[in-house]
């Protein structure tokens, strides 16, 4: 086979969510045949590629901490929605204090209630049951956890090719550094 001498990640996956494996590099000068680079352009583009792995590296970063300071909101919600219904028809008012902006907080007393609003985002707010507020939120809750799920192995599949394009960089570059030795020698033999 032609890439016998450079084969995709251990797994032998191709990419994983538009983000392209790293071929291990095991014999170099195979390597730079089949490509048909020299060793300057295979490092400007295992360069290259290294930045676009970073780049990716930094936005899925950003999304896991969305998501991780997403889901304790969703529980709260779910929290809250449950100590409301646990107080449904006890004839006594839920005192709350929530916050009306940053730092400013008020006190609601809240008497029995069949519904709730929930913010939707993009300035929407929604009045729902309490029980289909429930099933929103608890759906909601199951997709960001898979959403970060996916997300965690998105960033140590990224984080393995890194390591492969890390060392092929430092192959590629031994092996230019070991030719021109190479060929000193043999330059200054023959002198």
């Amino acid at each position: 086979m032609a890439l016998s001498s450079s084969s995709a990640s251990s797994s032998g996956v191709a990419e994983r969510r538009g983000i392209p494996a790293a071929a291990f590099v095991e014999d170099v000068q195979t390597y730079l045949t089949q490509s048909g680079l020299d060793v300057n352009s295979s490092l400007a583009f295992l360069q290259e590629r290294l930045q676009q792995y970073k780049l990716v590296e930094m936005k899925l970063l950003a999304q896991q901490r969305d998501l991780q300071a997403k889901i304790p909101d969703i529980e709260k919600c779910l929290d809250v929605v449950a100590t409301l219904q646990a107080k449904k028809g006890s004839g006594e008012a839920l005192i709350a204090d929530f916050e009306v902006s940053e730092g400013i907080y008020s006190r609601a007393h809240i008497e029995d209630t069949d519904s709730v609003c929930l913010w939707l985002g993009a300035n929407v707010m929604l009045e729902y049951s309490c029980e289909e507020a429930t099933t929103l939120l608890q759906k909601n809750l199951e997709n960001a956890k898979a959403s970060l799920e996916v997300l965690v192995a998105d960033l140590q599949f990224l984080r393995d090719q890194v390591t492969i394009t890390q060392v092929t960089i430092a192959r590629v570059y031994n092996w230019d550094v070991h030719q021109r030795r190479t060929q000193q020698v043999g330059a200054a033999k023959d002198s």
